[in-house]
């Protein structure tokens, strides 16, 4: 009988014997492996009643008292991080060490939020004015939902949670319905850790549970990643509600691999960067912009020479470079763009139509695909493919290239490959683009810093995780306090001011 995926409401597991389900897959294998529920709107409200009931006790917890629980939270996951990636490898596709990368890049968030005693501390100003005093204070939201997507599961949701959590707030997840056991585990990881029951819940669903979240109004803000169509749909929707939120979307990342580069290390950035985790990534390198005819040629050659010697396999599997897609709908949307640029006079490099793995033919597995001499009114260069698919579009000169990567919709990521310090600098100036790599092919800010980008990248105010995230998850009380000295002065009909 196929396992059900529950819930996990009120600090318990919750799998509905009826409703509506989806299957999960694995996609190395292509069997169903399980089933998870799909929250009907009054499922999501029970998880919303039983977050408001456990917010009140925790947002009285002091602050310190909320980052020791995120500090055993952080011990009991390292001590389980072979497990949870296997987990989260078998039902996403990405290898066991690529798994390890996600989970631990989350934890690294959740260990800059147990800095929240310091980082949840406001002003104070003496003698403002005459005898007067002003403060201000962070105090956090009450219930706020995160909605994650299938690529990152462990990474965003405590992208989300960790941060939410140490400001005071509970949380309602919806995690994706493609992947998620690895959610419900760190629920649970955090219960044991001292996390109050009902303070962080997990509830599965599609549209109904996502539209139940953005219309309740207990929910106070919303944190999305997926693509831009629903990031705009959910950014509208929760404001037109009057919910904070802070959505990312879509990217197209370029790579500009100047004259002056180390061809081979920006060869080995580009394949890594590219077909890690089968271009399943917001971040991947999916356009190579080498400058000049010479750099192309030879950058060209050297990345058809990597491709051919990539291996791909099952998840699970050692020695893999990369692993299968996520579902059989999404190798077929990936085919469909590689005919796309086939069609519109892209020249084919590598074809990775018709891949399989023996022992393994029904997996959801595509090959590495190149293409070079890719122009900017391509499908395949103004849309994100989100698969193993690299595309070359040569620049005549450094302008143009920069132009290219500032004038896409897309302002996500983008890097630079060059030795002169100069046009690093003048680059990282000049581009309009939210986060930009020198010599580093993937330029993920650490968790002290932002993460968001620029355009149809991404939709709010305040980025993810860094000193942004605890902006977002509380609001900002401002205190001006006065203690009347014993002389009365009478009543005062004019605005108050300061000197």
């Amino acid at each position: 009988m196929t396992r059900t995926i529950p819930h996990f409401l009120g600090g318990s597991l919750h799998a509905p014997a009826e409703g509506r389900f989806a299957d999960v897959f694995d996609p190395s294998s292509g069997a169903v492996q399980a089933r998870v529920p799909l929250a009907s709107a009054d499922e999501v409200r029970a998880a919303i009643d039983v977050a408001e009931a456990a917010h009140p006790g925790w947002a009285a917890t002091n602050p310190q008292k909320r980052a020791r629980v995120l500090l055993r939270f952080l011990d009991l996951a390292q001590r389980e991080m072979q497990s949870l990636a296997e987990m989260l490898a078998s039902e996403h596709g990405k290898t066991v060490d690529d798994a390890k990368g996600d989970i631990q890049r989350g934890l690294e968030v959740v260990e800059f939020a147990a800095g929240a005693p310091h980082l949840l501390k406001g002003e104070y100003s003496t003698d403002a004015g005459s005898g007067i005093d002003v403060y201000s204070m962070r105090q956090p939201l009450g219930v706020v939902a995160a909605i994650t997507p299938f690529n990152f599961p462990a990474m965003i949701p405590l992208w989300k949670a960790g941060p939410a959590l140490a400001a005071g707030n509970a949380v309602v997840l919806k995690p994706s319905e493609r992947d998620p056991s690895v959610p419900v585990r760190l629920a649970e990881l955090f219960l044991e850790a001292g996390l109050p029951s009902g303070v962080l819940n997990v509830v599965h669903g599609d549209k109904e549970a996502v539209d139940a979240l953005l219309t309740d109004d207990r929910i106070r803000a919303v944190g999305f990643v997926g693509s831009t169509p629903i990031a705009e749909y959910i950014y509208a929707t929760a404001a037109a509600h009057g919910k904070r939120a802070q959505c990312f979307g879509g990217a197209k990342n370029h790579m500009i691999v100047m004259p002056d580069a180390d061809l081979d290390q920006a060869a080995d950035a580009l394949i890594g960067s590219g077909y890690g985790s089968a271009g399943e990534r917001c971040m991947a390198i999916s356009v190579a912009v080498p400058v000049g005819q010479d750099t192309a040629d030879a950058l060209a050659a050297k990345l058809v020479e990597r491709v051919e010697r990539l291996r791909v396999g099952p998840a699970l599997a050692p020695d893999v470079d990369y692993g299968p897609l996520v579902t059989r709908a999404a190798v077929e949307r990936v085919e469909g763009y590689i005919q796309q640029g086939v069609d519109e006079g892209a020249t084919l490099l590598a074809d990775g139509r018709g891949f399989s793995v023996a022992g393994h033919e029904e997996g959801f597995y595509l090959g590495p695909t190149l293409f070079d001499h890719v122009t900017t009114d391509m499908a395949i260069y103004r849309e994100e493919i989100f698969g193993p698919v690299l595309v070359i579009a040569r620049a005549a000169d450094y302008e143009e290239a920069l132009r290219m990567a500032s004038e896409h919709e897309y302002g996500n990521g983008v890097a630079i490959f060059t030795r002169d310090g100069d046009a690093a600098r003048d680059f990282a100036a000049r581009v309009e683009v939210g986060m930009v790599g020198v010599n580093v092919p993937i330029p993920v800010p650490i968790a002290y810093y932002t993460f968001g980008g620029w355009k149809r990248s991404g939709f709010g105010d305040l980025n993810q995780h860094g000193a942004d995230a605890f902006r977002f998850y509380t609001k900002t009380k401002t205190v001006t306090s006065r203690w009347p000295s014993g002389i009365r002065e009478g009543a005062s009909f004019v605005i108050p001011t300061m000197h």
